[in-house]
């Protein structure tokens, strides 16, 4: 693995950690209520800025690299990423069904509803979750982790590794199925395209959709939603 690639998984590892000491010292501090978390919240915006800034710094030398001579065109990237979204989307259908009918699984995640809810309270939180979250995780999962192994291996296993990892880091386990499809997805997308910028794409769509949708749509409204077709679930951000 080249050095500047253990420097951007680092640095998004930092990005993703450092919450935690800033929660001690709010806890500490005596902030409560609103204050500590709006607090929190402007720290993670601030920390994932801080990684995206850094990592396309990092990435610059890969500019002046020649493009793989099946690189997608400019209109093939646009196809691409738009098949990405709606494989994204309809993979989610699948992996809530088989979770459903499976394992009883609830269509909802923790995870989505606790981002949402931070959306609500703070609506610039929602660059993180549609921009830069997916940005980060592309770079990281798909091109260098996914990219990496699929050098040294095959599809199946760097997604399968790949996958693992990106279902992990969302910290969601009753629905690491969705996750997983979604890795494999973005994943397939970009082995078709050889470009990084069309799981990227994808993903900020994918995201975006999701957020307009649920924030278009009363609460109670969407649980009931949720409970009947169980497919608008999947918010992948990272932090």
């Amino acid at each position: 693995m080249l050095k500047r690639y253990f420097f951007i998984i680092l640095t998004y590892t930092i990005a993703q950690l450092s919450a935690y000491p800033i929660a001690v010292y709010i806890s500490a501090s005596g902030m409560e209520g609103e204050q500590a978390l709006h607090t929190l919240i402007y720290w993670q915006i601030f920390s994932f800025i801080v990684a995206l800034v850094v990592t396309a710094l990092l990435l610059k030398p890969e500019k002046e690299m020649p493009r793989h001579p099946e690189a997608a065109s400019k209109l093939m990237i646009v196809i691409w990423s738009l098949l990405g979204i709606f494989l994204a989307m309809f993979g989610q259908i699948i992996a809530n069904v088989i979770q459903q009918l499976l394992f009883q699984v609830e269509p909802q995640s923790e995870n989505t509803m606790q981002i949402m809810e931070i959306a609500r309270t703070l609506p610039v939180f929602i660059i993180v979750v549609t921009v830069i979250g997916p940005i980060l995780e592309e770079v990281i999962f798909r091109k260098i982790i996914f990219g990496e192994l699929y050098k040294r291996t095959n599809f199946v296993i760097a997604g399968v590794i790949s996958g693992v990892l990106f279902a992990v880091i969302h910290m969601d386990f009753t629905h690491l199925l969705v996750y997983f499809v979604m890795s494999f997805v973005f994943a397939f997308v970009y082995v078709q395209s050889k470009r990084i910028i069309v799981p990227i794409l994808a993903h900020v769509g994918m995201n975006t959709l999701v957020v307009l949708i649920q924030l278009s749509i009363d609460p109670a409204e969407l649980e009931q939603i949720m409970e009947q077709y169980g497919f608008i679930q999947l918010l992948s951000i990272g932090g």
